[in-house]
């Protein structure tokens, strides 16, 4: 049964821009294991995966039925790619299955979470 359902579109320059200009944002936003992956990148696909752990993090908190940061925070959230790159959630407050999906254009990621319990 689909407990929850949040999607969220983000400005990828935007994150970027934050991130550059406020250091402390990567470590707000990224879990460690999610630091370490997002090292591995560089430019672009950096921003990237900055963008869209954001953004899944904003749909999970949205599928949760609060907001990023009233009930749940970017650190409660652990989204990481599998060995194929796509996001698998592997931490959050919710006791059941989670659903992840990111795609990204050159300027935007739209992100999708769907919270599922048996």
């Amino acid at each position: 049964m689909i407990k929850g359902l949040g999607i969220d579109l983000t400005e990828i320059a935007r994150v970027a821009h934050m991130a550059h200009r406020h250091q402390q944002t990567i470590a707000r936003v990224l879990t460690p294991a999610e630091r370490a992956q997002y090292q591995q990148f560089s430019g672009q696909r950096a921003n990237e995966y900055l963008a869209g752990r954001w953004s899944l993090k904003e749909s999970f908190a949205k599928a949760w039925g609060t907001g990023i940061g009233k009930a749940v925070g970017f650190q409660d959230i652990e989204i990481l790619d599998n060995e194929l790159g796509a996001p698998v959630v592997t931490k959050s407050p919710f006791n059941g299955t989670v659903h992840a999906s990111v795609s990204h254009t050159g300027e935007l990621v739209m992100t999708e979470i769907i919270l599922e319990t048996d």
